[in-house]
């Protein structure tokens, strides 16, 4: 009888070789690609701090190497809740948290203990823009510009009035105080959880008035469905030619800037703080983002991470002033 020689067992053996190669190179390759990066936002989706994270984070991964950035929501208690999140992750460059001065600076004035210290637990990588704050009405309220809204108040509710804040103890809170101060009004600032359910009780008319960032009132304005009526800064916003600043009103002392920039855990080495920063840098330069900032009312320019901490102590020194003034005690 002839010898046979059967393939069968060999391809059998070859085939499940290769496939345990592949699996394990596989399994090399998945524990050698890098972590996605948090970038953590301490407001809810739908606002103005969200689409600026989702715009750079949509970027940055081409100057990360690849490295994808995925935008994290941690809303609640004016960003308390990301502030802690940052302070409890691991100083390794896997985790940074976008933020405007609410956060960093504000909040740790008006609060006993938001469980977190900026200059101790944080460090500055890197700023991008500064913008100005907002007084705005929704479209159900007659009034076109403050002086009306002042009037209006005064015969509707006998000077009495609710304004709407996206953040309790918060810089637009505090401008309510000054504001009604300064027009003999007692207005009473109605806090929110985020910019995103104030504008949308001011889209709704249930309420007649506003305060936040340009970026969160801009569209909406542009669409004539609410009323941008007066801002803060020394100057008139390129967006908004037509609308006075309340310095031009006779509200002085409310020049100051905030400003936007990106955290992380105090102990980040810094060749991870000066990748991400040359990243940033390199993202906000491009026209097309740089356009997009720019339309929400950003006034675009990048901030080295001692750049960005000079910016905040100024702003700090001016509002702890301004808060002082109003009586608010910390809570």
């Amino acid at each position: 009888m002839p010898f046979a020689f059967s393939f069968a067992p060999v391809r059998r053996r070859v085939l499940a070789a290769l496939s345990v190669a592949a699996l394990a190179a596989a399994g090399v390759a998945q524990a050698q690609s890098p972590q996605p990066i948090r970038l953590l936002v301490g407001f809810p989706a739908g606002g103005g701090t969200d689409a600026i994270a989702r715009t750079l984070a949509d970027r940055l991964k081409e100057h990360l190497g690849g490295r994808q950035v995925l935008v994290e929501n941690k809303p609640g208690a004016g960003g308390q809740i990301a502030a802690q999140t940052l302070k409890a992750s691991p100083a390794d460059g896997s985790t940074f948290f976008i933020s405007h001065d609410h956060t960093i600076t504000i909040l740790p004035m008006v609060v006993k203990n938001p469980g977190y210290d900026s200059a101790r637990d944080f460090v500055p990588v890197a700023g991008f823009a500064t913008f100005v704050n907002a007084f705005a009405l929704s479209a159900g309220t007659p009034a076109k510009s403050v002086d009306e809204y002042v009037a209006w108040v005064k015969s509707q509710g006998q000077g009495k009035a609710t304004i709407g804040v996206p953040a309790p103890a918060s810089t637009p809170e505090f401008l309510v105080k000054v504001m009604g101060e300064r027009y003999g009004l007692d207005l009473v600032p109605v806090p929110y959880r985020g910019s995103a359910p104030m504008i949308g009780d001011m889209l709704g008319n249930q309420i007649a008035a506003g305060t936040g960032s340009v970026p969160d009132f801009i569209e909406h304005h542009k669409a004539g469905k609410l009323r941008v009526v007066a801002v803060l800064g020394g100057q008139r916003q390129a967006v908004l030619p037509d609308v006075p600043t309340f310095s031009e009103l006779g509200l002085k002392g409310l020049e100051d800037l905030p400003y936007y920039g990106i955290f992380a855990p105090a102990g980040t080495p810094q060749p991870t703080l000066d990748q991400f920063a040359q990243a940033l840098a390199k993202v906000i330069a491009e026209p097309e983002v740089k356009q997009r900032l720019t339309g929400w009312g950003l006034d675009v320019a990048f901030m080295s991470g001692a750049q960005l901490t000079q910016r905040e102590a100024a702003y700090r020194q001016v509002w702890a002033e301004i808060i002082r003034k109003t009586g608010f005690q910390p809570q």
